[in-house]
């Protein structure tokens, strides 16, 4: 069987990124074929495809961490022919047609779209692990979610809630906290230059802070914890390079001015920083598919998918991610 599926030999500029054919070897026992109708895009594989991101692979890849599909070919007794499914992998995503574990596949939720299937995985994990596993959240807290208009921003905020928590989201923009309040947010902050001041301003003290952003506004987050308080980072996006390829002058000053947290201090103020890369849970198999098995407990509605591109526009669809104006999940669909 031939597949179709997006190729870079080397990181460093995602303009290298192209498609190209190849032909699947015979399917593995274990395994389930899936024809992919939907790929989910996450700021990793932009980190990844300009070779930022710790985990990149040596030499050429696929990039793409999460998909949705049907299947057409099984080798295990949890899948058959015709089931729709969502999957997370380490890199491949981006491809017409992946041969997947069983372990690392779901079935699709019903109600579900292939869009919001291909939006669900890692985004939730994200959110699910950095709260409830990292955070200890507890029905009393209240959580700082930052880029809540985002895709992990979106699941967490839900997910705060569904734990009976209280979430309060931070935006860029006016138009991003008008999104939210749609949806039933209720505390919204638009971020301002100086936002420890208005944090300050606003007399915000919570218990956890789920942060993707870094800069001055995580410090700021820290700085807002109440005793006991943890700080949960799963990314950085201030380095999200500004053009297809990094500015590595610009990223080294960015590095060097980077938060910095006095372990002595936190001992004395009584709070914590806890920081996460969701792909190395992938290596423990069971771990992760009990995550993904609780999680689907606490996530009601399906994600917000945002932005929708045809699997041949992936370039695109990576550029309007990397812009940092989109509101939900960017997809590819099939």
């Amino acid at each position: 069987m031939e597949r179709t599926r997006w190729y870079t030999p080397k990181a460093g500029d995602t303009a290298r990124l192209s498609l190209v054919r190849d032909e699947l070897a015979e399917l593995a026992d274990n395994h389930v074929r899936v024809e992919v109708k939907a790929v989910g895009l996450n700021f990793a594989d932009i980190f990844a495809l300009t070779g930022l991101y710790s985990a990149t692979p040596e030499g050429g890849f696929t990039p793409g961490l999460e998909f949705s599909g049907v299947v057409v070919a099984s080798k295990t007794s949890e899948y058959a022919l015709g089931d729709r499914v969502m999957g997370v992998t380490r890199f491949g995503g981006y491809a017409s047609v992946i041969d997947s574990p069983a372990a690392y596949l779901s079935p699709l939720p019903s109600g579900y779209s292939y869009q919001q299937g291909a939006a669900y995985p890692v985004q939730t994990l994200t959110a699910f692990y950095a709260l409830r596993e990292l955070g200890a959240l507890k029905p009393h807290h209240s959580v700082l979610v930052n880029s809540a208009a985002g895709g992990v921003g979106l699941q967490a905020m839900q997910l705060v809630k569904a734990m009976g928590a209280t979430a309060i989201g931070t935006v860029r923009s006016e138009a991003k906290r008008a999104f939210l309040a749609t949806r039933g947010a209720e505390h919204i902050l638009v971020r301002e230059d100086d936002f420890s001041a208005q944090l300050r301003r606003e007399g915000i003290e919570v218990d956890l802070v789920l942060d993707g952003v870094g800069g001055a506004v995580q410090k700021a987050c820290f700085n807002a914890l109440k005793p006991m308080g943890r700080l949960i980072v799963f990314g950085a996006a201030e380095f999200t390079p500004g053009k297809r390829r990094p500015n590595y002058f610009g990223a080294a000053l960015k590095y060097l001015r980077r938060p910095k947290y006095d372990v002595m201090k936190m001992i004395s103020d009584n709070r914590s920083v806890m920081a996460f890369n969701l792909i190395w849970l992938y290596e423990n198999v069971s771990y992760l598919s009990g995550l993904m098995a609780e999680m689907q407990d606490f996530t009601t509605e399906p994600p917000h998918v945002g932005h929708e591109f045809e699997f041949t526009e992936a370039p695109a669809a990576i550029e309007m991610l990397r812009r940092g104006n989109t509101i939900g999940k960017v997809v590819l669909v099939r």
